[in-house]
């Protein structure tokens, strides 16, 4: 008697076919995935490159800026309120600069991850880097300053002091790239869109920037935020007398360039403040410090929280903190000054 056999009809032959994928794909599904993370992780980015393009960017970003303000187009509405009650508003000038910014660094860098203050939809696959370096990047840095893509992370300011561009107090006004490698701020990159100047850095290679010829300490004019000040009055007191010179000025990208040394800039929007200290003692956002922490740093300067600690550029968007910045001065003995503050109150 011949054996038997079993026959499949063709919905049979189609299913067990699929059975047989889905089998295949969890056998390799997970190696495969394991085997391309590690191939992008292989992916080299030069930095110089990237600090170009975030040059590139800052610019483009401050020219909508500009025109918006020009323009007196920029439909602000609210996004909501602060911890501290203050009101945090968007306007199309934070909107258009984002598109700029985004955009442009995304489509060059697809593998790097870029976080904005702003989040949009609309994508613009023709912003791409028009392969120019800046003359005096070209001057300072050699190229060759290769780092895996997955260890950096860029943190994007459209626009900082968005309360002072509504007033037209443009003066405050920034546009601001950083470059985090491993959560250390690397490369940052400040763009005042009213006067045109750009301020850039890179850790350990070279900067358009240097610290004033001198400062004091004794005691020192302090720059506080203007809108974000919580009990920071009584507390710069208490550390260093009130007689001590406190400045409110708007924007956390105008603030570090307060303690600077600035080229002189004939504009109508006024000379910026000359500081010695930036000191903020409430929460603040990683792309509003770490462009600035990356200059300070390139600089021998600091950026640290209250307590002196290192501020992570990684992951987490919020620094809850506080923070002490500070150049050309003796950054510990200023951190030794401060009166211990329950952040969690403020």
């Amino acid at each position: 008697m011949a054996p038997m056999g079993i026959r499949l009809s063709p919905l049979g032959v189609a299913v067990f076919f699929l059975l047989g994928l889905g089998v295949i794909y969890h056998l390799y599904a997970g190696v495969l995935s394991t085997r391309f993370a590690a191939f992008r992780q292989r992916g080299k980015v030069d930095l110089r490159d990237l600090l170009a393009v975030s040059v590139e960017a800052a610019v483009l970003g401050g020219k909508e800026v500009k025109t918006v303000r020009d323009e007196n187009g920029l439909k602000e509405k609210s996004k909501g309120k602060t911890r501290e009650g203050a009101n945090e508003l968007l306007t199309m000038g934070d909107l258009q600069s984002h598109r700029k910014m985004f955009n442009l660094i995304s489509n060059t860098f697809p593998e790097i991850k870029v976080n904005s203050e702003e989040n949009d939809n609309v994508l613009d696959k023709a912003a791409t880097w028009s392969r120019q370096i800046p003359a005096d990047v070209l001057d300072k840095i050699e190229g060759g300053k290769d780092v895996p893509s997955g260890s950096i992370t860029v943190w994007i300011d459209p626009l900082d002091a968005t309360q002072e561009y509504t007033e037209n107090l443009v003066k405050y006004v920034t546009t601001m790239v950083c470059v985090a490698v491993n959560g250390k701020p690397v490369i940052g990159v400040i763009h005042q869109p009213f006067t045109g100047f750009t301020a850039w850095a890179f850790v350990g290679q070279g900067s358009n920037m240097r610290p004033r010829s001198s400062y004091s300490v004794s005691p020192p004019k302090v720059i506080v935020s203007r809108s974000h000040s919580g009990k920071v009055r009584s507390f710069i007191q208490e550390a260093f007398g009130n007689s001590t010179e406190i400045i409110q000025a708007g924007g956390a990208g105008y603030k570090v360039l307060s303690l600077l040394e600035m080229p002189s800039l004939q504009s109508e929007t006024g000379s910026i403040d000359q500081a010695d200290v930036y000191v903020h003692v409430t929460r603040i956002k990683k792309w509003d410090i770490c462009a600035g922490a990356a200059i300070l740093n390139a600089l021998g300067g600091h950026m640290t929280t209250l307590k002196g600690e290192d501020i992570d550029y990684s992951e987490e968007p919020v620094n809850a903190g506080g923070l002490v910045a500070s150049v050309g001065v003796d950054h510990k003995a200023l951190l030794e000054r401060l009166p211990t503050l329950d952040l969690e109150k403020v």
